[in-house]
């Protein structure tokens, strides 16, 4: 919503750019998008290093932190 009032605040302001930016915006997000999916895929990565680096120290019995299990 805050977008929104802003993009209108903008028209009011400076009409010719908030056109533009209406109609640059859906271009610039279809460009960014291979970058989201690169991010996605690098986090996936990270992630499954991560579990094969903690790999040992779940199977001796060490606990995750961000579990609470009481038995």
């Amino acid at each position: 919503m805050t977008n929104f009032l802003l993009w209108i605040l903008l028209f009011l302001l400076a009409w010719p750019v908030a056109i533009l930016a209406l109609l640059l915006y859906p271009l610039i997000w279809l460009m960014l998008l291979p970058f989201r999916v690169v991010g996605i895929v690098f986090e996936g990565l990270f992630e499954l290093f991560r579990s094969l680096m903690l790999l040992p120290a779940r199977i001796f019995g060490q606990r995750n932190n961000r579990c609470y299990h009481y038995d």
